[in-house]
């Protein structure tokens, strides 16, 4: 790089508009990819995108808080986007209230199984009691999951991390996994994803299947609920 170029790009990576471009470019590029190759559960556009972003923070040496301050737009657009699942749930409003009922067992059912196989397993191979705090809300959405483990007295970083992993593997697996089972019910599919990988999984339902995408979004929101109400208690069983 000769260095007219290296100044030039020293001046723009300190520019906001740049990492912004870098995160909208890296996700319409790896979506294009996906569409490419119809949607393939391993074609994850979001897996694709965060690891094209991270190789050129790694590639140009530039820090999380430089990137932050310019791509922090996309953050406060989730807020919107979380609130725009309700025009779905809207239109479906009629399927949705004739499965209330096994909506609710579903949730609850799925809620502590999350919390204990995730924390069991853990203990299972001696992980300290702060990181078990960490994983436990794993199935929520980040800033409930975050909030929850800042306030048991967890580290709401490792929890940011273990949420995405768990979003993006759930995103990759639920397709394969619910032809696997020969389960057919859009809703329950969605509520499936939706409930145990949250908005990287409602994501997922959405490009498959509207329906799914509508269920997943209503489980991604209540789980958050059920969680927050249910995870110290579970704790406090689980780790006493």
């Amino acid at each position: 790089m000769t260095d007219q170029a290296f100044s030039l790009w020293v001046y723009l990576s300190q520019t906001p508009l740049l990492w912004l471009v870098v995160t909208l470019g890296a996700y319409v590029i790896a979506d294009r990819i996906s569409l490419a190759f119809k949607r393939h559960p391993l074609c994850n556009p979001v897996l694709m995108s965060v690891v094209a972003v991270a190789l050129v923070l790694w590639g140009t040496g530039t820090s999380y808080p430089v990137y932050f301050d310019g791509a922090k737009f996309v953050h406060f657009l989730l807020g919107p986007a979380t609130v725009a699942l309700a025009i779905p749930l809207y239109e479906n409003r009629r399927i949705v209230l004739r499965s209330i009922v096994p909506m609710v067992a579903a949730l609850v059912v799925g809620s502590v199984t999350a919390i204990v196989s995730a924390v069991s397993v853990a203990q299972l191979f001696g992980i300290p009691d702060p990181i078990l705090i960490a994983l436990a809300p794993k199935s929520v959405t980040a800033p409930v999951g975050m909030g929850i483990t800042e306030t048991l007295g967890g580290d709401p970083a490792l929890t940011a991390i273990l949420i995405m992993l768990t979003g993006v593997a759930g995103s990759i697996m639920v397709t394969p996994l619910m032809n696997a089972l020969r389960m057919k019910d859009w809703r329950a599919r969605g509520f499936a994803v939706g409930l145990a990988s949250h908005g990287i999984g409602t994501a997922r339902a959405f490009q498959v299947n509207s329906l799914a995408g509508t269920f997943a979004g209503i489980a991604m929101g209540l789980n958050a609920l059920v969680t927050a109400l249910l995870l110290p208690f579970v704790l406090r069983l689980l780790l006493d």
